[in-house]
């Protein structure tokens, strides 16, 4: 507990031991009652308080205004054990939310405590310093030991150790680091000593985003959040309104009508206790805590979700839409093969793995590494990229295209017939087509698993599209388990189909992608949901993304889906708990079958168990 929740909960055992002691004593029916203000005051007078300053600023109905007139009424009219019990159970409920509330706090701000306080930079005399991260420039040398975390992402380039990943992908299993590979910021260095290049500035490191989006995640509403606003806004005020009504209308037609005695005091209590009722407490405190609840335990599995509106959505998915290379494959490339050359195999494999050279994209990195030698750009002029096609160079002062049968296509040029399954990669030279090398990708471990658990979620429809050719996009589609594909696709092709599928999709169903490089980042804004692969996926596609995950296992995607729906589910539960306890309580109040004892339920106890509910959000390790 903090200072604050340790003072109401003094104030609420002071006020309860003066209660108790005040109903021993035989105060009787006079003025003595009146040291029930005292037990009162204690535990009331913050709620007094904001209820007086709400009235200045012209906000005057909330919780606070209607708990300060059901017990300041009930008080008045000589009920004045049921009014201190009111504020007293009110207390005790509020101190229980605001410590459930803390509580899924800290559990979040543990899973998310990754934010490194310093980097060590190596001084001349060989002395480490510790300096701020975002002191830090790209290309520096920064030195990480045993049990520090990585402040900023880059590439290892001496050491090898064993990191501790898991407050970013939610997974316990270390991973290996050795020389040359990328790691980012975050992960805990658990064993050797690594000697790191930064690729990023500490802003625009893995760790900067990560903390931004989950601390950005509240303010993107949920349809349900604003609709339990819009309910408060308009609730609240129309049952005060209501309350007046009970406590003057019906006696006045006993008075003025059936020639009755008014009963005054009868009705007005009735009113009270339809207030204290009517509290929306339980609505306007559960339904955010369960998205923030919700929001930290996929946090907690590795799965980012930038809003509570995105956890809504998700949680309708019907239809899911991959990208083929590095989301369902490792987009680890090997060359396979060289076919139908007319140049010796080790020619054309240079020829192009130097045209390919300025490219980053997966295929030619396999290309460079097959090569196996320091490319000389000398060598090299007139580089040319045709999107979605390859690429066109001077190589020795010799004309090389290197790309798909689109690019042989737009050259003039006739190509072989690749019937091997893999990604080709046809060559020509001078003019000439020269023969094709074959590429294999491998599919992730978890891939085929994770089209399987989509359909025991009840997706109805898995899609994969690809810029690869048919067959080697068929034979994943078949071996993964992929209802349809569509393949040899432009980066606006792709936009297209997911066009057309949106419109087949039904009116509630929701379409989600799931992708992971540059040219996905308007397919994953164009879809209901985008989901991006956060590890070794591009910032583009992360920063298009809804949802990202951050150790890029495409068996996240259901599990994103499950949480969503525990979410959703527990949302639901909350509104019509709260709603149709409260409406039938208010019935039995106004007719007088109700009484405060039932309203404390009502109000606290509802709250109590509708929080206690939310909190159930935050855990999903099981799902």
């Amino acid at each position: 507990m903090n200072k604050k929740q340790k003072k109401v909960l003094y104030r609420i055992i002071a006020a309860a031991i003066c209660m108790v002691v005040l109903l021993l004593l035989p105060l009787g029916e006079g003025p003595l009652r009146l040291l029930f203000l005292i037990p009162y005051l204690i535990i009331g007078y913050d709620i007094l308080i904001k209820a007086g300053k709400g009235i200045l600023n012209r906000q005057v109905f909330d919780e606070n205004f209607l708990m300060a007139v059901a017990t300041l009424g009930a008080i008045l009219l000589g009920e004045y054990t049921e009014g201190v019990a009111v504020m007293l159970f009110y207390q005790i409920g509020e101190l229980f939310q605001s410590y459930a509330v803390g509580k899924s706090r800290r559990n979040i701000s543990q899973l998310m405590d990754i934010r490194p306080d310093y980097a060590n930079i190596e001084g001349e005399d060989g002395s480490l310093l510790q300096v701020d991260p975002d002191e830090v420039e790209i290309g520096t040398l920064i030195l990480v030991q045993p049990g520090e975390k990585i402040p900023i992402d880059g590439v290892v380039e001496e050491g090898k150790s064993t990191l501790n990943t898991s407050a970013l992908t939610g997974e316990s299993l270390p991973r290996d680091a050795v020389e040359g590979d990328e790691v980012i910021s975050g992960c805990i260095n658990l064993t050797g000593v690594l000697k790191i290049r930064t690729t990023r500035e500490f802003g625009e490191s893995t760790v900067s985003k990560i903390l931004d989006l989950v601390e950005n995640a509240s303010s993107r509403k949920s349809r349900s959040e604003n609709f339990i606003s819009k309910f408060a806004k308009y609730y609240t005020p129309a049952v005060c309104y209501g309350a007046v009504a009970l406590a003057i209308l019906p006696p006045l037609v006993r008075m003025l009508f059936l020639s009755l005695t008014p009963e005054w005091n009868v009705w007005v209590f009735r009113a009270l206790t339809f207030l204290v009722i009517s509290c929306p407490c339980a609505l306007v405190i559960s339904i955010p805590l369960s998205f923030f609840a919700g929001i930290g335990g996929a946090s907690k599995a590795g799965v980012l979700v930038k809003g509570s509106n995105y956890l809504e959505t998700l949680s309708q998915a019907k239809c899911v839409v991959f990208d083929k290379t590095g989301t369902m494959t490792q987009g680890v490339f090997e060359v396979s093969g060289i076919y139908h050359n007319t140049l010796e195999k080790e020619q054309l494999l240079e020829y192009a793995a130097l045209a390919e050279s300025y490219s980053t994209h997966p295929i030619s990195k396999s290309l460079q590494k097959a090569y196996g030698k320091s490319v000389d750009k000398s060598r090299i002029a007139d580089v040319e990229e045709i999107s979605g096609n390859g690429v066109t160079a001077l190589i020795d002062g010799r004309p090389v295209a290197a790309g798909n049968e689109k690019l042989m296509k737009r050259l003039g040029i006739t190509c072989a017939e690749c019937t091997e399954a893999g990604t080709v990669v046809h060559m020509a030279v001078d003019g000439s087509y020269a023969g094709y090398i074959l590429i294999s990708d491998l599919l992730k471990p978890h891939a085929k698993e994770a089209v399987a658990a989509l359909k025991q979620v009840g997706i109805k429809k898995t899609v994969m599209l690809t810029g690869d050719r048919k067959l080697a996009a068929e034979q994943v589609a078949a071996e993964l388990g992929i209802d349809q594909v569509y393949s040899e696709l432009l980066p606006a092709d792709k936009v297209s189909r997911v066009e057309e599928l949106l419109q087949e999709k039904g009116r509630k169903d929701q379409l989600v992608f799931v992708g992971d490089g540059i040219n996905d980042a308007p397919v994953l804004s164009r879809a209901d949901i985008g989901i991006a692969m956060g590890a070794l996926g591009s910032d583009a596609a992360i920063e298009a993304a809804d949802v990202v995950l951050m150790d890029d296992d495409p068996i996240k995607i259901a599990k994103a889906i499950r949480i969503a729906r525990k979410c959703i589910r527990i949302v639901y539960e909350n509104i019509y708990f709260a709603i149709g306890v409260k409406v039938i309580c208010l019935i039995l109040g106004a007719v007088g079958i109700a009484n405060m004892w039932v309203a404390i339920f009502a109000d606290v106890g509802v709250m109590v168990l509708a929080v206690v509910n939310a909190i159930r959000a935050l855990s999903v390790r099981k799902l």
